[in-house]
């Protein structure tokens, strides 16, 4: 007993020496003798300039409640309760498609990357709908994936023949599009599945975020259990996203805070809140080199949060207000050129 109680000892003193070198480390990088918030606005503040309104796309006469960008950087499809779902050219603004839904209580779209040919989205009506854009009058989808027993919250494509859907009924499950079936079923929230990120450097795996206040880890190799899970939000986690690189996910929760995990450590690295901001978070992004997380707010108002700085005491680095109602969902375009907004004030915005 004596011998593991020194081995304890001593891996409790490394412990604390390899801590001690990390912050030795961070004040040598950052040239100041804490992470301060006026250091990092202003290092940043320096290299790049806040975002501004570019274009405003017009069109929709109902709640936008989604959207996501096509893989080639410049359309991208939105939802929203007037009953259309609408391909836009956020360059010049031109509509290439606007189908009309068989049900207007939608909540969720997404476009496929690869060969940008399918978008998806669902809703009230439990269904995920399949359509296929490259036709020049879109009017009926080309499947119906029908199998939860709860309103569609999220969907996202792993390929051109693969999508992944969460939903109410505290489930997710992998549909193969072409036979139009369940491949997989993934089972282990214990509340409503908000939302879902595939990996972009492994499509095998991919992580939820959930009504329960967890975040899960999947891999559709071993769809059993939950390869990881996280917890750390006090209310519901509305909204996730993949840091770039794969090996970390941001969160955003209705507890008002926006969380940055990391899938090595199985821990939160940072936490982004402020005594300010008292609403939920509708929606989660990073940009293309992981800088900096973008957030759609409750109050309106997008917050960018820089990722280096201690996010419980520094404020957001930009504040990107342009909307007259809540702001429902936001994307980052796959090159990073870009960030789009899209309201409950019917229109979306693009930045840059």
């Amino acid at each position: 007993m004596n011998n593991f109680a020194v081995k304890i000892d001593a891996a409790k003193a490394k412990i604390e020496e390899l801590k001690q070198q990390v912050l030795l480390e961070k004040k040598r990088i950052s040239g100041k003798d804490e992470i301060g918030v006026s250091g990092c606005d202003v290092e940043l503040g320096s290299m790049i300039s806040q975002p501004k309104i570019r274009r405003i796309l017009k069109g929709h006469f109902g709640k936008v409640y989604a959207m996501h960008f096509c893989g080639n950087s410049r359309d991208l499809v939105s939802a929203s309760q007037d009953g259309k779902l609408i391909i836009w050219n956020s360059h010049n603004l031109m509509k290439s498609h606007s189908i009309p839904l068989r049900s207007s209580w939608v909540m969720t779209c997404a476009f496929e990357q690869r060969r940008n040919e399918l978008v998806a989205c669902g809703g009230l009506d439990n269904l995920c709908s399949i359509y296929k854009v490259t036709e020049a009058q879109v009017t009926r989808a080309i499947c119906e994936l029908a199998g939860h027993d709860g309103y569609l919250s999220c969907c996202r494509f792993v390929d051109e023949s693969l999508i992944i859907t969460t939903s109410g009924d505290s489930m997710c499950i992998l549909w193969d599009i072409e036979r139009n079936e369940s491949i997989m079923q993934f089972t282990d929230h214990t509340g409503d599945v908000m939302s879902v990120a595939v990996n972009p450097q492994s499509q095998k795996t991919f992580i939820t975020g959930s009504c329960d206040s967890t975040a899960k880890l999947w891999d559709c190799r071993a769809p059993g259990h939950p390869m990881m899970t996280f917890t750390g939000h006090d209310s519901d986690i509305n909204a996730i996203a993949y840091f770039p690189d794969g090996r970390g996910f941001g969160t955003g929760s209705d507890d008002s805070t926006c969380q940055l995990f990391d899938l090595r450590c199985w821990m939160c690295l940072n936490k982004f809140k402020s005594e300010k901001i008292l609403c939920g978070i509708t929606s989660v992004d990073f940009s293309r080199s992981g800088r900096i997380l973008f957030a759609g707010y409750d109050d309106f108002n997008s917050y960018c949060w820089d990722v280096t700085c201690d996010g419980m005491t520094s404020h957001p680095l930009w504040v990107l207000s342009g909307h007259d109602n809540r702001v429902s969902c936001l994307g980052v375009c796959p090159t990073g050129e870009c960030l789009c907004t899209g309201s409950w004030d019917t229109l979306l915005k693009v930045w840059a």
